[in-house]
């Protein structure tokens, strides 16, 4: 059983390493703030997919993004692995996987990280680590999981998320309230229907918002919303590939709301602390929903099961009638261009409620 006393150190350099999706990516800048909180004079990198980097533009409380390609070869990784060489106090791998496991060893004179909760694979990272997490199936919130390496080193968490920030202005700003709907995911079993997203768009277009469409630059996604378009008898704005990530929060922060699926994007959305509708199927909402916006608490702010409000985040959750939501899984197909029936089954009218109720809310009083 590897010691799991807490540590009593001062850390001078810190490497925070997250090598997972864009969302995870954000979700451990309260793990971040704490650091840099609780040591003040420390210099702290991140070493994360440079894909990845856009997400913590601008953030005051790091010094440098060391980018690694999203696959790299094993020469690129060993010749990494050398060239941050016992380079930090401190390394943090916020994941149980191999890579960053062996990043944190090789980078930390102490390192700590997580370790799968199976001791067929846990057990050479627990002899590698000098502190080891175990990251259980019963998982809770990505944020408070990350937060538990502040009882190891016996320090305050913080549980505000930081949005990536640019100096560099959007170029064509909209000029009338408008809405901002991220209308598809990474991938196909987190996708709401087309229909829903027709009908709400013409709903906000009823209220008097103008509608924005963000997203990616990949073709396939821009074609997509030209379809979407095409079934519209009004104009819609579509941003889509022409912001950075930055951009993007600072777009989002100024909409009077913002509705999307379960992805990395709505996730920055809600850390901006604009009204943010999540449209959440498959995934559980425990473990993965969005941070509300000011929200403190060793909890997870929302249930396994059930659409709420918490703050400035709209939780909506599909549902089937074979009551399996939410399943953890890649829909109803178990891969990931697979539809999802709960998803297929959220109604517009549920959302369009949703969202008018959320805009009373965010009109200001005469």
């Amino acid at each position: 059983m590897p010691n799991q006393k807490p540590l009593n150190i001062h850390p001078k350099r810190i490497l925070v390493i997250t090598l997972r999706y864009l969302g995870d990516t954000l979700l451990v800048t309260p793990l971040i703030g704490a650091l840099k909180q609780a040591y003040t004079d420390a210099e702290i990198d991140v070493l994360l997919p440079a894909a990845n980097a856009g997400m913590l533009d601008g953030n005051p409380d790091i010094r440098q993004l060391i980018r690694l390609p999203s696959k790299p070869s094993l020469g690129q990784f060993v010749k990494l692995l050398f060239s941050i060489r016992r380079n930090y106090d401190l390394a943090i791998s916020t994941q149980a996987g191999d890579r960053p496991t062996l990043i944190a060893r090789a980078a930390g004179k102490t390192a700590l990280g997580f370790v799968p909760d199976e001791a067929g694979k846990a057990w050479w990272k627990n002899l590698l680590l000098d502190r080891s997490l175990v990251f259980g199936a019963d998982y809770d919130h990505a944020v408070l999981e990350n937060l538990r390496f502040c009882r190891v080193l016996s320090i305050e968490p913080s549980y505000r998320l930081t949005p990536p920030r640019s100096s560099k202005p959007m170029a064509h700003p909209p000029t009338k309230p408008y809405v901002v709907l991220h209308t598809m995911p990474q991938w196909r079993y987190k996708q709401w229907h087309r229909d829903g997203w027709l009908s709400l768009m013409e709903f906000l277009n009823r209220s008097g918002y103008q509608v924005v469409l963000t997203g990616s630059g990949q073709p396939a996604e821009l074609e997509s919303l030209r379809e979407l378009q095409q079934h519209l008898a009004f104009p819609v704005t579509i941003m889509a590939g022409q912001l950075s990530l930055a951009q993007l929060a600072e777009l989002i922060a100024q909409a009077a709301l913002f509705i999307g699926p379960d992805t990395g994007i709505t996730h920055l959305a809600a850390a901006t602390g604009t009204q943010t509708i999540a449209l959440y199927g498959p995934t559980d909402p425990k473990k993965w929903a969005p941070w509300p916006y000011g929200y403190a608490g060793p909890t997870s702010p929302f249930a396994k099961v059930g659409s709420k409000r918490i703050a400035n985040v709209y939780l909506l959750q599909g549902f089937s009638e074979r009551n399996c939501v939410p399943c953890q899984l890649e829909g109803c197909d178990r891969h990931r261009n697979s539809h999802s029936e709960c998803l297929d089954r959220l109604p517009a009218d549920k959302v369009i409620d949703t969202v008018a109720e959320a805009l009373r809310q965010n009109r200001p009083s005469i």
